[in-house]
C-alpha cells in the first residue's frame, strides 16, 4: 500500500513550493519520497515523475489549436486514458515511496472535470493508494472578503468532486502577518469558517463587488451550512508549520510512522518555486 497528496489549488497559490518544503521534511524524518510532476506546463522544477514525458502542453495547443485552459484540460484526459503510464512509474519506486502529486492550477479539473476523478477512482481503488488531497488556497485572500468568498466555494466544490481525505491549506501565512491589519476578522475567522453572516458587512463595504454582496453572502452561507470547509495555516519556512500539515495529512490517510523515520526532521527554508 502507498501512501501520498494530491497537491491542488488555484495558479499561484504555492504548490510546486509546497511539494518541495514537504520533500525536504518528510526526507528529513527519513521518508522515501518521490515528487510527480501531473503538471503538462510544468517548468520550474525537475521532478521524479514527469507528466511531460507523456504529453507536454505544447502539444495540445500547438497541433490541435486549442488554448492554454483547453490544452491542460486535455492533457488531464489524454493521462486519464493513459494511465498505464502513471502505474508503470509508480511501481518502479521503491517499497514505501511516499508520493507528491503537484497538479496543474487548472480549478476546472477539481470542480467539475471527470478526468481527474476518474484517475483517483482507480488509483485509490485499484491500485490501492491511500491518497489525501492537500487544496492550498492564498492567505492573502483573507484581505479580501470577495476572493475568500471564492476560495471558500472552490475548497468546497474541491472536496466533493474529488472525494477523497482532504486538507485545505492557506498558504504564504507569513505574508499575511505583514497585513494583519487588513483583515477585518481575526486570523481564526478565515481558518474555522465561523458565522459567515458577518462577511455581509465586508462584502457591502467594497463599491466594485456591492452589486455581487447578496450572491457572495448567499455563497458564504451555503458553505457554512455544509460545514465542511476549515483551513490551515502554512509558511513553508517555518518547520513547525509545515510539520503540523505534514502530521494533519498523515492523520487523515491514517499513515503510521515508519520504525526507520525520525520525529525531529532536518529542515531549511526552501525558495519559492510557484
Amino acid at each position: 500500500m502507498s501512501f501520498g497528496q494530491l497537491v491542488v489549488g488555484p495558479p499561484g497559490s504555492g504548490k510546486t513550493t509546497y511539494c518541495l518544503a514537504m520533500q525536504q521534511h518528510l526526507e528529513g524524518l527519513g521518508r522515501k519520497v518521490v515528487v510527480v510532476s501531473l503538471d503538462p506546463a510544468n517548468d520550474g522544477i525537475q521532478p521524479d515523475v514527469d507528466v511531460r514525458d507523456l504529453i507536454q502542453l505544447s502539444d495540445a495547443t500547438e497541433r490541435l489549436g486549442l488554448g492554454p485552459n483547453g490544452g491542460l484540460v486535455f492533457c488531464i484526459e489524454y493521462l486519464a486514458s493513459n494511465l498505464e503510464w502513471l502505474k508503470e512509474a509508480i511501481d518502479s519506486a521503491d517499497e514505501g515511496t511516499y508520493f507528491l502529486f503537484d497538479c496543474p492550477g487548472q480549478v476546472e479539473l477539481y470542480t467539475h472535470n471527470e478526468a481527474m476523478r476518474t484517475m483517483l477512482v482507480t488509483m485509490t481503488g485499484d491500485w490501492g493508494m491511500r491518497l489525501c488531497a492537500v487544496h492550498l488556497v492564498d492567505a492573502l485572500h483573507c484581505t479580501d472578503a470577495n476572493k475568500y468568498v471564492a476560495g471558500l466555494i472552490v475548497s468546497l466544490c474541491t472536496m466533493l468532486q474529488l472525494e477523497l481525505p482532504h486538507v485545505n491549506v492557506m498558504s504564504k501565512a507569513d505574508l499575511l502577518e505583514e497585513r494583519e491589519d487588513e483583515l477585518d476578522f481575526p486570523l481564526d475567522f478565515y481558518t474555522e469558517v465561523m458565522d459567515m453572516s458577518f462577511l455581509s458587512t465586508a462584502l457591502d463595504a467594497n463599491p466594485f463587488a456591492a452589486k455581487y454582496a447578496k450572491l457572495n453572502s448567499a455563497i458564504a452561507e451555503l458553505v457554512e451550512d455544509f460545514g465542511l470547509v476549515q483551513f490551515q495555516t502554512l509558511n513553508v519556512n517555518d518547520e513547525e508549520s509545515v510539520q503540523k500539515v505534514a502530521a494533519v495529512v498523515d492523520k487523515a490517510t491514517g499513515y503510521v510512522i515508519g520504525q526507520n523515520e525520525r520525529r525531529e526532521p532536518v529542515f531549511a527554508p526552501q525558495e519559492s518555486a510557484d
